[in-house]
């Protein structure tokens, strides 16, 4: 269940202008990346704007900065500037386990009446990818629900964000719940800690941990994926398994992997709002500059029924039938 942007304050103006850098954006983006690399983050709202500050309290400022932005990317390694959104500036800014893009937007007097946030989304420049050639089985054990599926928005909004249309959500559930006991603990959840299995043989290319697990309900829309695992087939496809449970990767990056093979556990970190598994192919190793593709599984049973070489729709219960 991944949303694609997270917009933490925008109030900028609309105007054209050249994408050249301003000075005094420059100069600030220096102070900003030493500012928050201090944490001197009130000297950050210092510069808002009245209007800004009437949106966001300094408390809410220092909390939003160390907590969802600092505590899951680290501290920032560089800003680049990428480009102009009217007289607003975009900086590529590289964090030490993520890169996002900062947009901000200042007043005559210099105060900043805009800042937004969201990932780094470069264009593709990869092969597009129809569908899966590698056998690929259900990277999971037992029946799952498919929450998001399928081609048409109605059944998968994924459908609405090229970087993973055709991807799935899959729950476990049970007597048409997916939890049963406390709905904010983790542990109630049928689908948390549940071995995510690799879906073929393939090569890990990605591998991040390290991102806490949600609180049913809560998200962290910086870290959208969350702990990740890509894995790439020897047709040149990837496999993106996101959302899993912190520190229960049991592969690293470069490491070779077989069919079957236990990977990580199913977990609730990133943006996601309880424990699932969300799964794609994609023509890239990264997320961010990706394009979807349809990912077909060998031999399931989807709601009891045999089927092969078969796309998973929203609301089928599905399972390996090998």
């Amino acid at each position: 269940m991944i949303r694609q942007l997270w917009a933490w304050m925008v109030l900028w103006p609309v105007l054209l202008g050249a994408q050249q850098e301003s000075p005094r954006f420059r100069e600030w983006s220096q102070q900003f990346m030493g500012f928050f690399n201090a944490g001197q983050y009130d000297s950050i709202y210092a510069r808002f704007d009245d209007t800004m500050k009437s949106q966001l309290t300094a408390e809410a400022t220092r909390s939003l900065l160390e907590g969802q932005v600092r505590g899951t990317s680290g501290s920032i390694v560089s800003m680049e500037f990428s480009k102009l959104r009217g007289e607003a500036h975009i900086y590529k800014t590289t964090f030490e386990r993520a890169t996002l893009d900062l947009l901000f937007s200042m007043d005559g007097s210099g105060q900043l009446n805009g800042f937004y946030i969201q990932p780094h989304t470069p264009v593709a420049a990869a092969p597009l990818l129809g569908r899966n050639q590698t056998p690929m089985a259900l990277p999971l054990r037992g029946e799952w629900f498919v929450f998001w599926g399928g081609e048409d928005p109605a059944l998968n909004y994924h459908m609405n964000s090229e970087n993973q249309q055709y991807a799935y959500d899959l729950l476990k559930v049970a007597g048409g719940k997916s939890y049963a006991g406390d709905p904010l603990d983790n542990e109630s959840y049928l689908a948390f800690g549940e071995p995510i299995l690799a879906p073929c043989d393939g090569r890990i290319v990605l591998a991040i941990d390290g991102v806490p697990d949600n609180v049913p309900g809560d998200t962290n829309p910086v870290h959208l994926t969350g702990n990740t695992l890509v894995l790439e087939t020897g047709a040149g496809e990837f496999i993106m398994l996101a959302h899993l449970q912190e520190g229960s990767l049991a592969v690293a990056k470069g490491d070779q992997v077989r069919k079957g093979q236990v990977l990580a556990a199913c977990g609730n970190s990133g943006n996601s709002t309880e424990p699932h598994l969300h799964l794609q192919l994609q023509n890239v190793r990264d997320f961010h500059k990706a394009t979807g593709a349809r990912l077909y599984f060998d031999n399931l049973l989807v709601n009891g029924q045999p089927k092969q070489d078969y796309m998973p729709v929203k609301e089928d219960f599905i399972q390996n039938s090998n």
